[in-house]
């Protein structure tokens, strides 16, 4: 645990970006299971994670955003859950080397917890337990609860990943504007509630991904939020290539390199000490932020 946080002490580092819309670059059919690439194609996802380390990035996220059974068995792929885990953590892992840290991806289960839903906390401590289990059996050096909107399942996710084994949790929300300067997730969340009750559960990094709707002035006032909440938990934020828009049938997001490079300076003056992207950012937008870091 020690020596990714204590790296993170010294100096900031810099997250990969979105893996989905470099695996559709790559062939992969809207809807289709991207996690089945893990084991099918693992060479394009390996390269993948190759380019965002060419880019400068010291941290490459495994292909696992939709890994728990419950989402994978829209696919009928749950009875795999642990194998295609695995082989997404192998793949991350065997590109990182030495020199970089894997993020085993913990995504949202799906569904809603209790009395919105029929899931259970001690249901889906399970199933979180698994995909965690199996994310460090492929070589995970942390684990990344990330893009919630519930705190509820932020504290059962970090728990469940407590429970597998003693390294960082780092854990990410996905926030909308409320007004002029209020974020909220999904589920009405406020940025106060979403940082303090994921410390609370046992998260070593906090922070924010694919926010809603936000401009880059946007992410930068949330991140000047969450450094203020957080207290001494360090923050990550990874923000979207700018607010997506409909190009004929496609989701573009038009972003520049050069414009999320501008951003790098004010989120590291703000105190952001993880930086990395989400939706619609390449190994080009990271390798251009590698150099304002």
């Amino acid at each position: 645990m020690n020596d990714l946080l204590s790296a993170l002490a010294a100096r900031p580092l810099l997250c990969d970006g979105a893996m989905g819309t470099q695996l559709l670059a790559n062939g992969l059919h809207a809807g289709e299971c991207g996690m089945l690439w893990n084991t099918e194609y693992p060479e394009i996802v390996s390269g993948v994670h190759e380019a965002y380390r060419r880019a400068g990035c010291n941290l490459v996220t495994t292909n696992t955003f939709e890994g728990s059974s419950f989402a994978l068995a829209r696919h009928g792929l749950d009875g795999r859950m642990a194998e295609l885990n695995r082989a997404g953590a192998q793949n991350a892992r065997q590109i990182a080397g030495d020199s970089g840290w894997v993020l085993g991806d913990i995504g949202p289960f799906g569904d809603f917890l209790e009395p919105l839903g029929d899931m259970t906390a001690e249901q889906l401590h399970t199933i979180y337990c698994a995909q965690a289990q199996a994310l460090l059996e492929g070589g995970a050096d942390a684990l990344l609860v990330e893009t919630m909107s519930d705190p509820a399942e932020v504290e059962v996710a970090v728990a469940a990943a407590k429970e597998s084994g003693s390294l960082p949790i780092v854990t990410t929300y996905a926030f909308q504007k409320n007004g002029d300067t209020e974020f909220r997730t999904m589920m009405g969340t406020s940025v106060e509630e979403a940082m303090g009750r994921a410390i609370a559960a046992g998260a070593h990094i906090v922070g924010a991904n694919c926010g809603t709707g936000l401009s880059f002035a946007d992410y930068l006032e949330l991140a000047r939020q969450m450094v203020r909440l957080a207290g001494k938990t360090p923050v990550i934020l990874q923000p979207n290539a700018g607010s997506p828009q409909m190009v004929g049938e496609k989701t573009v997001y038009c972003a520049t390199p050069e414009e999320m490079a501008a951003l790098v300076p004010a989120l590291l003056q703000a105190g952001v000490r993880i930086i990395g992207g989400c939706c619609g950012t390449s190994p080009a937008h990271l390798a251009a932020m590698s150099c304002r870091l």
